[in-house]
Parts: structure tokens; sequence; C-alpha cells
């Protein structure tokens, strides 16, 4: 059986877990999340503990007993802690800010590109180079975080661009006759 799936996701106090239209429901100060369930899991609660078996003894229901488990830790994670992202801006003149559910980035093009956060997303610009995503789903915080780098990935002669905060660039000698 999966390792990660044996182990119990502990609910802390606040969270409240329902079980409904083959969903499964969390919700918490952070909001709510959902995710749907699996025939191939059994999940089970014992007060505060949520359990999660493979329903039968296939290599595929181990599999998503452990996929399972990890996906609702996630989102017990995400409406109380929550989850963020940071991005930092590499190059001259290169600069963000955010306005409500909107992120401006000038990013060496001959126009601004304007990006709209989807509901549940909070955008931060603490400085003109940093860029903070927070949010509740992990998926979605991850997503906008990948798409908003790709607007300008960082090139790998002078390091310019959109990087993440932890990402390290190798730079590449140029090229000599």
């Amino acid at each position: 059986m999966s390792r990660i799936g044996k182990m119990p996701v502990t609910l802390p106090a606040g969270v409240d877990v329902s079980f409904a239209n083959n969903k499964i429901n969390i919700k918490g100060s952070g909001g709510a999340l959902a995710t749907a369930s699996n025939a191939l899991v059994t999940v089970t609660q014992d007060g505060v503990k949520l359990s999660f078996a493979p329903a039968n003894d296939s290599r595929q229901a181990n599999a998503m007993s452990g996929t399972l488990r990890q996906l609702v830790n996630n989102m017990v994670t995400g409406v109380t802690k929550g989850f963020e992202k940071k991005l930092n801006l590499v190059g001259v003149g290169y600069k963000a800010a955010a306005q409500g559910a909107k992120l401006n980035l000038v990013v060496g093009y001959s126009h601004p590109v304007n990006i709209d956060m989807p509901a549940g997303i909070k955008v931060e610009t603490p400085v003109p180079t940093e860029i903070i995503i927070k949010g509740a789903d992990r998926q979605r915080v991850g997503q906008i975080a990948a798409e908003i780098r790709a607007v300008r990935p960082p090139e790998p002669y002078k390091g310019k661009g959109i990087r993440y905060s932890d990402e390290k660039i190798t730079i590449k000698e140029t090229k000599k006759k």
C-alpha cells in the first residue's frame, strides 16, 4: 500500500468536511474547496482524522489512495494557512503593479501586459520587481504563477525575465569567434 496513503489527514479546529454527490468538500477560514471523490478509494472520518484506504487490491487503487490523500491534505492546508508563490522580475525597466484583481506588467514589450486574476487568487506587489500570488487552492496558485512567468521567461544569456524567487538560472557564455 502507498506509504503516503496510509497516513491520516488531521483536521485542525475550524475545518469542516462533508461528503456529498461524490465530492469531498472542505470549508475553513480561508475559503471552501471541493474535489471529486474516487470509487477506488474509501474515505472514513473518525473524529478529527480522515483515513484513506484502497477499495480493492489493484495497483491503481493503491496509487489513487495516496493521490486523494495528498489532494485533501493540500485542501486542508489551503483553507487554514493558504499557499503563496513569489516571482521576481529581473531586467532594466521591468516592473509589476497590482491593481485590485489585475496585474499590470511592463517587461520589455512595446505594450504593457495585463493579467486578470481569477476569483480566490490575490496578487500583491510589495516592490515593483516582486510579485506575490496567494490563494487557498495550491494548483491554481501554481498555475497562475506559471502563466505569469510564461509572459517573459528568464533567458540564459543575461538572466532577464520573470523567475520564481527560488529559481536558479544558469547563465551561458556568449559565442566566441
